[in-house]
């Protein structure tokens, strides 16, 4: 379990998971002729109607089980979207806590084929049919934010994500170009970390400062999506110190293209670029800021911010979400 693990949006904010048992699931939708529609699972097991989710493996962090479990259980490949409402509620005869973490995402061009084990039927149903046909009132508690989102013209969104990179060498023990600085053993570690962390969201744009750190930190997801990069001096140590202003200019020009982004950059950048994600958030609501760090060094090595864009209300951030990734 990652040490941190926060959401917040303007309706609800997740400052860490607390239950002993974690799980994580997804509501798949999509806008049809018909209208909002929402994808509904039947477990044999239970003989209940669901969404599709599931419990933690060990070392997993709870965005990864979330699109892990989807397409274990139904076969779909997701990228995760919005955060939408944790459900809490007791299990056994010892009443044990568990929560469930859950995320909105759009699932509108991919067919579900259940594993006819834990899932044997799946039905896209109307929100007026789910709401009827889903058997735990908890599981009403997404679909309702999921169905606000949607009203709001705030359920489509394109993920901002901005990554410290992962631990380099120690900066007494280097005695060459600062910019050459490698990661450390850990740091390639975390790496690979990232690299599954960051296939929760699998954004399509890649940027990062042109220091060797942060180059050898997204190597391994742009390797395994056979994604370019683009290095940018704007994100770099030397500028935010030189020349903040720009930093900034830069960082609030990415996110006009509202395009599903990873930004790889150093811990004293990163207040000039949570100025710029402060000013874009919609209708100023301080209450989806909850969830993003407030001190230095506001981000551990690996770790990530994820701003999500409503792409139509004007690309205006909606909901941040912050995770820590593996570390030794």
């Amino acid at each position: 379990m990652p040490q941190t693990a926060a959401r917040s949006t303007a309706d609800f904010h997740d400052a860490a998971p607390s239950a002993s048992v974690l799980a994580a699931g997804v509501v798949p939708w999509r806008a049809s002729g018909q209208g909002l529609e929402v994808l509904v699972i039947h477990r044999p097991q239970y003989d209940d109607w669901s969404w599709p989710k599931g419990k933690l493996d060990d070392g997993e962090t709870l965005p990864e089980c979330a699109v892990r479990e989807v397409r274990e259980e139904i076969g779909l490949v997701v990228d995760l979207g919005l955060p939408l409402p944790t459900t809490r509620y007791t299990i056994g005869a010892a009443k044990t806590p568990k929560e469930v973490w859950y995320w909105a995402a759009e699932a509108s061009r991919t067919t579900p084929v259940p594993d006819g084990r834990e899932v044997d039927r799946t039905e896209w149903m109307s929100v007026k049919k789910a709401r009827a046909a889903l058997t735990n009132a908890t599981d009403r508690e997404p679909l309702e934010a999921l169905v606000a989102a949607h009203r709001n013209k705030t359920l489509r969104t394109a993920p901002f994500i901005i990554l410290r990179h992962a631990k380099a060498k120690p900066r007494s023990s280097w005695s060459r170009a600062e910019d050459q600085r490698p990661l450390a053993a850990t740091g390639q570690r975390q790496a690979m970390s990232v690299r599954r962390l960051l296939g929760s969201w699998n954004p399509d744009k890649v940027i990062t400062s042109p220091y060797l750190r942060c180059v050898e930190t997204v190597t391994p997801y742009v390797k395994d999506t056979k994604r370019g990069f683009k290095e940018l001096g704007a994100f770099s140590e030397k500028t935010a110190k030189n020349n903040p202003k720009k930093s900034r200019k830069e960082m609030a020009a990415r996110l006009g293209k509202q395009r599903s982004t990873l930004l790889c950059t150093h811990r004293p950048v990163l207040p000039e670029i949570l100025e710029v994600l402060k000013d874009g958030v919609l209708d100023s609501n301080d209450a989806v800021l909850a969830a993003l760090p407030r001190k230095d060094p506001y981000l551990k090595p690996g770790a990530v911010i994820v701003a999500h864009q409503a792409l139509d209300a004007g690309g205006k951030i909606v909901s941040i979400e912050v995770y820590d990734v593996w570390d030794d």
